[in-house]
């Protein structure tokens, strides 16, 4: 996926646009007062802050930040959250149980639409959302959930089941295994051949 960094931004949006560079990252942003203006962030974020996330990473190995610069924008008249993500986690191989790092670095790019009539305005290769179902309704103020949109987009990116590419199994054998013995299917039905009445 591509995104449209800050660099890319003319003048006059650059002018516009409010950029923020902080420790904390912040959980919404209010699309009534930012959608129109643009809006960037950029910081480095702890993995352990992200509460899904949290519960599938390694505690054996120590966790490094994610350095993350995002930006909302309007490329032919579609709102987009574009964000770079730079750094890996540790987590958990399933084959050794061993910490393994996951490199999450990439660029994301989600067009966030109005309704559905808006998706023939995006390619068909790009990811996009439906404002209405993504926005809270408990507040006046139309609030995109800024920070799970990029959590949900690391989960994505994480494997469900990772792996080192060359560890074994760990598996603890107890005595020996006993061999297969290879029974015909027909040899019960042989067996009561004679047996029954005719």
């Amino acid at each position: 996926m591509s995104s449209t960094p800050a660099s890319k931004l003319s003048a006059v949006q650059e002018e516009s646009t409010q950029a923020f560079n902080s420790a904390t990252m912040p959980e919404h942003i209010s699309l009534d007062k930012w959608a129109d203006n643009g809006f960037e962030w950029a910081g480095e974020v702890a993995p352990t802050s992200f509460e899904r996330l949290a519960t599938q990473l390694t505690t054996e190995h120590e966790q490094s930040t994610l350095r993350i610069q995002a930006n909302l924008y309007h490329r032919n008249n579609v709102l987009h959250l574009a964000f770079e993500l730079v750094g890996d986690v540790w987590l958990i191989c399933q084959r050794c149980l061993q910490p393994i790092a996951i490199d999450l670095t990439d660029d994301y790019d989600i067009a966030l639409l109005d309704d559905d009539s808006q998706i023939r305005m995006v390619d068909e290769s790009q990811d996009y959302l439906i404002l209405d179902e993504i926005t809270s309704n408990q507040t006046p103020e139309r609030l995109l959930p800024f920070k799970k949109l990029i959590e949900d987009e690391i989960l994505l990116k994480a494997p469900m089941a990772p792996k080192h590419d060359d560890c074994d199994m760990a598996v603890d054998q107890v005595g020996e295994i006993p061999e297969e013995e290879n029974e015909n299917p027909f040899a019960a039905l042989a067996a009561l051949k004679g047996k029954l009445p005719e």
